[in-house]
C-alpha cells in the first residue's frame, strides 16, 4: 500500500483519482480548500482523509505532504473565462499554490508529483493534433499558469531530484463535473440543458473542435503516470486522439436524450482557442495508456448521471 495526496481531491478530476485509488487499496489524503470541490463528491469514499487548507499556505501544504509518496497535484482554478476576468486570484492559486506544493513534496522525500497540465497551453495554432514537442502559444492567464506550473515541475526534476510528470489533460467530462458554475465545461452545461429541453449557449460559431476526454480514461492516464519507468520531467498528453465540433456535439446529445434542440449562439470568448486534439502516441509509449471509454459512451454515462442528480435534486 501507497500514500497518495490528491490537491484538489473533492474536486470532478480529483475526486474519481480519489475513487480509484480507495478502489485499489491505497491511502489516500486529500488537501482541498473547497473553493469549487464539494464535500459530497467524498462522502461515498470510504477511508479518506480529509485536510481543509489552501495551497497558498506553505504550512497547509507541509502538513498535507507529510508521510505521503505520491501527490497527484489537481488543485487550481480550471477556467479560461474566469482567468480571464481575474488574473491575480487565478495566479496565485495556480502558480503560487504549485510552487508551495512543489517546496513541500521535496521537502517531504515524495517519491513523484503528477501534475495536472493543461492543453490550453498549445494556444491556437494549426497544426492539428497537438504533440508535445509543439512550441507553446498560451492564449489566456490560465493557459499561461499551467504551463509555468509544468515549467516548475521540471526545474524541481532538474535542481532537486523530486520526479515530477505533466498529464495534460484535453476537456475532460464526466460524473460530478458542476453544471451549476458560469465557468462549467460544455458537456456538463449542455447534458443539464437538453435534459431540462432548454437551448443550450454556444459562444462562437460551434465549428470549433475539441478532444473531449471521459474522466476513467485521464484517472488511468495519470495513475499510470505515478508509476512508469523513466518519465521523470515529461509532459505527456492524455485524451482520445479524436474532434469534434461543438454543434456536431450538441446532435450526438440530442440523439441520446431524443430531443432536436437547436442551440443559442453567443459572441466567442477571449482566450478560447479554435481547434484541439490531441496526439497520445507518447502516452501509448511510454505510459502503456489507451483510451478506455468511446466519446460517445462516456456521454451517455454522463447523461444518466446528470438525469438521476436531477431526480434526487427533485425529490429533496
Amino acid at each position: 500500500m501507497s500514500h497518495y495526496l490528491v490537491t484538489g481531491g473533492a474536486g470532478f478530476i480529483g475526486s474519481h483519482l480519489v475513487e480509484e485509488l480507495i478502489r485499489r487499496g491505497e491511502q489516500v489524503r486529500v488537501l482541498d480548500n473547497l473553493s469549487s470541490g464539494k464535500r459530497r463528491n467524498l462522502a461515498h469514499i470510504p477511508g479518506v482523509e480529509f485536510l481543509e487548507g489552501d495551497l497558498v499556505d506553505p504550512a497547509a501544504c507541509a502538513r498535507a505532504t507529510e508521510g505521503v509518496d505520491y501527490v497527484l497535484h489537481q488543485a487550481a482554478i480550471p477556467s479560461v473565462p474566469r482567468s480571464v476576468k481575474d488574473p491575480v486570484t487565478s495566479n496565485r492559486s495556480n502558480i503560487d499554490g504549485t510552487l508551495n506544493i512543489l517546496v513541500a513534496a521535496r521537502d517531504a522525500g515524495v517519491k513523484r508529483l503528477v501534475y495536472a497540465g493543461s492543453s490550453s497551453a498549445y494556444g491556437d495554432t494549426p497544426t492539428q493534433p497537438k504533440h508535445e514537442e509543439m512550441p507553446t502559444n498560451p492564449l489566456s492567464p490560465y493557459a499561461l499558469q499551467k504551463l509555468v506550473g509544468e515549467q516548475y515541475g521540471q526545474i524541481f526534476t532538474r535542481l532537486y531530484g523530486l520526479e515530477t510528470v505533466t498529464i495534460r489533460y484535453f476537456n475532460v467530462f464526466g460524473p460530478r463535473q458542476d453544471p451549476g458554475s458560469p465557468y462549467s465545461g460544455v458537456i456538463s452545461l449542455f447534458s443539464t440543458a437538453v435534459l431540462e429541453g432548454r437551448q443550450p449557449t454556444i459562444y462562437g460559431d460551434g465549428g470549433q473542435t475539441r478532444d473531449f476526454t471521459y474522466i476513467a480514461n485521464v484517472v488511468d492516464g495519470v495513475l499510470r503516470a505515478c508509476h512508469a519507468p523513466e518519465v521523470a520531467g515529461e509532459v505527456i498528453n492524455v485524451a482520445t486522439g479524436g474532434r469534434i465540433s461543438l454543434n456536431d456535439l450538441l446532435q450526438v446529445m440530442n440523439g441520446l436524450v431524443g430531443t432536436a434542440l437547436s442551440p443559442l449562439y453567443a459572441d466567442a470568448r477571449q482566450g478560447d482557442v479554435r481547434d484541439s486534439q490531441a496526439d497520445i502516441t507518447k502516452a501509448r509509449t511510454r505510459l502503456g495508456y489507451t483510451p478506455l471509454v468511446s466519446l460517445e459512451e462516456g456521454l451517455r454515462r454522463t447523461l444518466e448521471w446528470a438525469r438521476s442528480e436531477s431526480s434526487v435534486g427533485a425529490s429533496r
